[in-house]
């Protein structure tokens, strides 16, 4: 890499550290872990100039309601709740698979699942584990990837940076430094940010991964993309209405707060010299000294704001109606499961995460086709056969609350119209499809065995 490329990638990450995209991933992060806009807001009121001024002797309640991590771990939990379930005519190669993606690569797709909904794309990173030499995929959040594309549908990286922390020490002194690994043809390049420069670290490019003492690159660059919402964050559907419930929750705490020792008071006679000295004897003692003047009788009046609870609680209905309408997800405590839950209505309930749930699906069966492509790789580096041209389906289990007794009724009264394949696969208590299938024909064959011992006596 020459050093007019290693400027242009200097260019092209300091104008996306500052884009509006990547404030928008950060952003999608933030909400998530419960670090909301609500938390710096200050209370104003104009001042003598005209301006607005913070005002510090009123109650400023800074409350968090987070309806959208709820709705990311609705729609996380609803798609890869239950485990997903590979299919293919080649038992073994379906045994080899299962074997790579086992419960830390389940776990991990979750997390990635939630991390696409966060920053609208996460990346996977195929590798081999330096201790154990396991063949794995590590998750690189979508805010810490720049990439490259080479087309404008977004669907092959040419070159890709990502950034990163690291912590060294100086002496006894540890000191965090910023560090960026470039992605290309040749491997990965690792400079340290350092000024607003590039320096590139010794030994540039390292290859992409360590076979036993055989160095290995592969012939794609090894990012996989995961996208949600063509790349636009979940946070930017719903940001406003999540703003709106904080507020009018902290706002309604603030006026019940507002009572009389704090809200407007009208002082006829006040037996005191300024109005500092009449709060500070309301506050330690509750009363205060007034006088009466011939016919100028003292005393203290309130001017108070009657707090209409009402109001309140039918705006937040509007609210997280909305949140659950634009986020796409469902509302657990639907008026419909109360009455008459049948399966209708359950669907009905479903039917906008439902719907999101298929654009999710499409981008991560692709996703699927690009981490199998490394795994037949793997296969074929390890010499455990060559399964390029293996088809394979990735069935993903929903996790959907269904009615379970109109569902196995259904599936009893289609014994003999359809396969038992197709109806163990519907059964709400099957997972594994195989492996049922496997068990019903292990008991046929001991009762079948039962039978004939009974007869021989």
């Amino acid at each position: 890499m020459d050093q007019i490329e290693i400027e242009i990638i200097r260019k092209e990450i300091s104008r996306w550290m500052s884009s509006k995209q990547r404030r928008s991933q950060l952003d999608g992060v933030r909400y998530y872990n419960g670090r909301h806009d609500i938390l710096m807001r200050k209370r104003e009121a104009i001042g003598q100039d005209g301006k607005p001024t913070e005002i510090t002797n009123l109650p400023n309640n800074k409350v968090v309601d987070n309806q959208f991590k709820k709705l990311v771990d609705q729609k996380v939990n609803y798609l890869l709740g239950k485990p997903f379930v590979f299919e293919g005519d080649d038992k073994e190669y379906i045994k080899k698979i299962k074997s790579v993606f086992g419960k830390k690569v389940r776990r991990m797709m979750k997390n990635a699942c939630r991390e696409t909904l966060l920053c609208g794309i996460c990346w996977l990173f195929p590798y081999y584990s330096s201790s154990t030499g396991e063949f794995l995929f590590k998750l690189f959040p979508g805010c810490d990837v720049l990439p490259f594309w080479e087309d404008d549908e977004h669907t092959h990286v040419k070159r890709a940076v990502r950034l990163y922390n690291e912590k060294i020490y100086e002496g006894t002194e540890p000191k965090i430094i910023e560090k960026a690994e470039v992605y290309d043809s040749d491997g990965v390049w690792v400079f340290t940010l350092d000024g607003g420069t590039l320096k590139p670290d010794p030994g540039s490019p390292h290859p992409y991964a360590h076979l036993g003492e055989t160095a290995l690159n592969w012939q794609r660059i090894p990012l996989i993309p995961i996208k949600y919402n063509d790349e636009t964050p979940l946070l930017e559907n719903v940001r406003s209405l999540q703003d709106g419930i904080n507020l009018m929750i902290s706002d309604f705490e603030n006026n019940l707060q507002e009572d009389a020792r704090n809200t407007i008071i009208v002082l006829k006679n006040y037996d005191g010299e300024n109005l500092g000295e009449f709060r500070r004897n309301l506050a330690t003692y509750g009363a205060v000294k007034v006088r009466s003047d011939g016919e100028s009788r003292g005393g203290v009046d309130t001017l108070q704001v009657t707090v209409n609870a009402d109001n309140y609680k039918a705006i937040l209905d509007i609210f997280k109606k909305a949140i659950i309408e634009n986020g796409k997800g469902f509302d657990s405590k639907s008026d419909r499961l109360g009455t008459n839950p049948n399966q209708m209505n359950i669907q009905s309930m479903y039917s906008d995460i439902d719907l999101d749930a298929n654009g999710m699906e499409t981008e991560m069966q692709a996703s699927f086709d690009d981490m199998l492509w490394f795994v037949n790789c793997h296969l074929a580096n390890t010499g455990k056969g060559n399964y390029f041209d293996e088809p394979v389906d990735i069935i993903f289990n929903r996790d959907i609350l269904i009615n379970e007794s109109q569902v196995i009724e259904d599936i009893k009264n289609s014994v003999g119209i359809l396969s038992k394949k197709t109806l163990v696969a519907q059964h709400p208590y099957v997972d594994d499809i195989e492996e049922e299938l496997k068990r019903i024909k292990e008991e046929e064959q001991e009762e079948y065995m039962d039978y004939n011992a009974f007869g021989d006596k």
